[in-house]
């Protein structure tokens, strides 16, 4: 009884707490369950002023409403619903995006990188971190530079840990200024184990003469999976010069081939045994201490298609039985010191060696061959139709990689500027798309870009850069789309801009960008189309109860479909746009042609969802040449039907944020702002 009465103290004790006190208590208990986390688990941590503020900030955050500007979106609305570009401060827009969380195949992006020009931050953001205002440039000669830096991307880095799927990754550009900060940072994030790379690329041919004791021309992307067990590295396509060595001499119905080694690395002794040849009798051996690399009943059977029958018998090499030509045999070694040289010298009947030279001058040759005129050793056919169509990204990456070598695990990786391009291509890359005059001084190239893409992010998958800048990631996604007709993978793009300059990048640039690499017109002329769309969006205020209520009509239209999501299909594209289409209540449909209906005027009393109101939307939808079922937003719900699904306003739209419908600025008298 005690602690009961205990209980409804505490409980009464918060009924009398404000709203703030509630939330700053809230906020402390979850900041002590992460401490007690922490202490249980091992691993190197990272510590840095202002880090405990840090790490509870992106929970702190609220999800905005946006609004969509056809001005600056660009496509048709099918292709708009692929692709988002978002124009506002970065964290606000991730938490914002919260029905793609946990649905984002690959997170590539490039930070500022505490340059004295390009890094702002907000010491308000400590105490509110959904202040707008995005802060101060951070001067390079600021004592606490790096700290503010670390405090800047710590909650960043944890909401993109959040966005991954579960097998995900996140390729993040970074130069020597903030490269053990970040490395550290993300050790602890996404833990060491998850590291899948340092690729180190070089983003000069040649280096400056700035008098420094080593000039600096190559950069660095970290590359981290969220769950390294679950992701997938997949391969880099091969070029056509790649398959200039696979022939087809002996006209086999499976297409070109070229040879390859019959032997494995692991040492068997049951598998290291001589082979004897039909046509020249010699023994051959695997070299050093492989083996053969097939079973031995499969090679016997591939051998014996050259005509002669193969007996498996101890020739007194040392060795597992020999696979030798019926009525073959070994000669004796001129030194019997020498117990198995290689190749080993015997003979084979004649009839053995008209056998096979026989099958040699006619098509089909056997899996295992002896070169082209029967002088060789044994060998097998490697058919280009078996073969991946791309190779695995190793150690090192330059000219001459051969699809012979085993891959090698990603580990430190360098990429030659022909591998990943330079710098100034990707200066010379958006100079050619929207002109000079642009302002940014480094651009990451193209091929940078879709090298990681191509090797990180699968087909049909969903891409995001929080750190947009010129769009390059979103040029990227396009042209590859462009490039190869099957692959259609999507992006979001974050860009915040400069706004106080009247310079908002997303729109100036970003969009820009993309909007003339969709339609050919570049500033240098026309170039071909690379097609698809996107769909320009703009934070706004705060979302909460309040302010969704007092929405007008089109804010809400926006605030539905960008809050909308199919807990079968999260993850896909955005609802498609059918509004000033003369319709009363059809604001867009989804890809299964299923219509979206708003009951909503804005004014102070809503309409209501009634029977009338049914008709109505079942004729629209008819009009539309939708079907069933009727997805309906309203305030109040007065009417029934089972090709109906009902969403409440606000209600629905809260948890479509992610929001909890019993936090305190959810009441009806919290603050708009």
């Amino acid at each position: 009884m005690r602690s009961g009465r205990r209980q409804g103290s505490v409980a009464l004790e918060a009924d009398k707490l404000t709203k703030t006190q509630l939330v700053e208590l809230v906020e402390t208990q979850r900041q002590e369950l992460d401490t007690l986390r922490e202490q249980r688990e091992e691993g190197i941590k990272i510590t840095f002023a202002g880090k405990d503020v840090a790490k509870g900030i992106a929970r702190r955050v609220q999800p905005r409403t946006s609004r969509h500007l056809a001005k600056y979106s660009a496509g048709t609305h099918e292709e708009q619903a692929r692709n988002v570009v978002m124009e506002g401060e970065n964290l606000q827009a991730m938490t914002t995006l919260y029905r793609d969380r946990g649905q984002v195949d690959l997170i590539l992006t490039d930070p500022p990188y505490n340059t004295g020009k390009d890094f702002r931050y907000n010491d308000r953001w400590d105490d509110d971190p959904n202040d707008p205002d995005l802060g101060k440039f951070v001067a390079d000669d600021d004592d606490g530079r790096h700290t503010k830096w670390m405090r800047f991307m710590w909650p960043r880095l944890k909401v993109m840990r959040d966005m991954l799927q579960p097998k995900g990754v996140l390729a993040i550009c970074i130069d020597y200024r903030e490269l053990f900060r970040l490395g550290q940072m993300l050790d602890e994030l996404f833990r060491e184990e998850n590291r899948l790379a340092i690729i180190n690329w070089q983003k000069a041919s040649a280096p400056k003469n700035d008098q420094n004791h080593v000039a600096s021309t190559t950069e660095y992307v970290l590359v981290y999976a969220k769950d390294a067990d679950e992701a997938r590295t997949g391969a880099l396509p091969r070029d056509e010069d790649t398959f200039t060595r696979y022939k087809n001499h002996d006209n086999d119905p499976r297409g070109r081939w070229r040879e390859h080694d019959l032997t494995a690395r692991t040492p068997v002794a049951k598998d290291q045994y001589g082979i004897q040849s039909p046509f020249t009798g010699v023994i051959y051996y695997p070299p050093g201490t492989r083996s053969w690399s097939h079973p031995k009943r499969n090679i016997k059977k591939w051998l014996e298609e050259w005509g002669p029958a193969y007996v498996a018998r101890d020739i007194g090499d040392g060795n597992a039985p020999a696979l030798m030509v019926q009525g073959g045999k070994a000669i004796p070694p001129d030194d019997p010191t020498d117990e198995h040289p290689r190749p080993h010298p015997g003979q084979v009947p004649a009839a053995a060696k008209k056998a096979a030279h026989s099958v040699l001058k006619k098509v089909n040759w056997p899996f295992i061959w002896f070169g082209l005129d029967g002088s060789g050793g044994p060998r097998v056919k490697r058919y280009l139709e078996a073969i991946r169509k791309g190779f695995v990204p190793t150690t090192y990456w330059a000219d001459g990689i051969s699809d012979e070598e085993d891959p090698l695990e990603l580990g430190s990786t360098s990429w030659e500027w022909e591998q990943s391009g330079l710098s100034q291509s990707g200066i010379k890359e958006l100079n050619a798309v929207v002109g000079s005059g642009h302002g940014f001084e480094t651009v990451k190239p193209l091929q940078l870009m879709e090298k990681i893409i191509q090797i990180w992010c699968p087909a049909g998958g969903l891409i995001m850069d929080p750190f947009a800048g010129s769009g390059t990631t979103g040029h990227a996604v396009l042209e590859m789309n462009h490039a190869i007709d099957e692959v259609e993978r999507r992006f979001i793009l974050i860009e915040q801009g400069r706004p106080e300059k009247g310079d908002p990048y997303a729109r100036s640039l970003t969009a820009n960008r993309l909007c003339r690499v969709i339609t050919g017109d570049w500033a240098d002329g026309q170039h071909d189309p690379l097609g698809g769309g996107f769909r320009f969006y703009q934070l706004q205020k705060k979302v909460d109860a309040k302010a969704l209520l007092e929405m007008e009509r089109d804010e809400m239209t926006d605030a539905v479909i960008a809050s909308h999501y199919d807990s079968n299909k999260r993850g896909g594209p955005s609802l498609i746009f059918m509004i000033n289409e003369g319709y009363d209540f059809l604001v867009a449909r989804n890809a299964s042609d299923e219509g979206f209906f708003l009951v909503w005027d804005g004014s102070p009393k809503p309409p209501v969802f009634d029977a009338d109101v049914y008709d109505r939307i079942v004729n629209e939808a008819k009009k539309a040449k939708l079907k069933p079922t009727y997805h309906v937003y309203a305030r109040f719900n007065l009417f029934q039907s089972d090709d109906v699904r009902f969403y409440q306003i606000p209600d629905q739209i809260l948890l479509d944020f992610g929001l909890n419908l019993n936090d305190p600025f959810n009441d009806d008298d919290g603050d708009d702002e």
